[in-house]
């Protein structure tokens, strides 16, 4: 299924949305954001899968990322923060399509922590729920045993690179990033915790989102264990959560679900058509 392209300005840089035309009647859209470093382009089957089930479908790049420009360099000094700005700017940009549905953020990995971040930082957003698919608080101590320093080490190895380089080259994990980007990232798998937004304490402002959740964590996922997803569910005490695992037959993993993701569709679409 085919898209159409759309540009969102966030001052030199450009968030890119691939738009993909629903049935008329769609009551529900779907904006989906994903994990660092994959490209809009990824979610095609999936967005068509939710094209299917009868949702309207956005998916946004990340800054950086894919269709958005320019990417990273040593030049972007952007983090999780300015993320969590775009959900917000790209809902304001959508308004005219959002209006007379319902609207759902559907978030993949980091884009679902920008996405859980949003509704943090702005309690008065009007989205009605959030979905969010393999999407983990990536605290070392929740991952498996025998993973937890590797994780550590990992993490914070990057951490350090980006700050020496100025930028992360996107060597072997994530993709070319902005260095606030891995920075916020490795702060929260050292930590547990989400830095400051503007001052806000975003822990507190987690615990008081009310929006409905649907948590999914996927078979095989070795980069966002159910442990992890739990983390954040913990974070969100307030909402009112089904929790789901995922594992549709074919293998399976942190990414390889979007190739595998009719059910998950439709799953998405009847959780989505029970919301307010």
């Amino acid at each position: 299924m085919d898209a159409t392209l759309e540009t969102v300005r966030r001052g030199t840089d450009r968030i890119a949305l691939h738009v993909y035309a629903p049935a008329e009647d769609a009551p529900t859209l779907a904006v989906l954001w994903p994990a660092m470093g994959v490209p809009a382009r990824y979610y095609r089957a999936f967005a068509a899968d939710l094209v299917a089930a009868g949702m309207a479908v956005v998916v946004a790049d990340l800054r950086g990322t894919g269709a958005s420009a320019p990417p990273p360099s040593r030049a972007s000094a952007y983090g999780l923060a300015d993320l969590t700005d775009d959900v917000d700017a790209v809902l304001t940009h959508l308004k005219p399509r959002r209006a007379g549905r319902r609207t759902i953020l559907v978030g993949h990995s980091l884009g679902g922590q920008a996405c859980a971040l949003h509704l943090a930082a702005e309690p008065a957003s009007d989205v009605a729920g959030l979905a969010l698919l393999a999407v983990g608080v990536p605290y070392w101590r929740r991952y498996p045993a025998g993973r937890r320093l590797p994780v550590l080490l990992q993490t914070q190895t990057l951490a350090a690179t980006a700050a020496l380089l100025r930028v992360w080259p996107g060597w072997g994990f994530g993709g070319r990033q902005a260095r606030g980007v891995i920075r916020d990232w490795a702060h929260t798998a050292r930590t547990g915790r989400y830095p400051a937004l503007h001052g806000t304490d975003l822990e507190s402002a987690l615990a008081r989102v009310t929006t409905p959740v649907l948590a999914v964590d996927m078979a095989g996922d070795a980069y966002t264990p159910p442990d992890t997803v739990s983390q954040l569910l913990e974070k969100l005490s307030a909402a009112p959560v089904t929790r789901e695992h995922y594992a549709p037959g074919p293998p399976i993993d942190h990414f390889r679900w979007a190739k595998q993701g009719t059910a998950l569709a439709r799953r998405v679409a009847d959780w989505a058509a029970s919301l307010p």
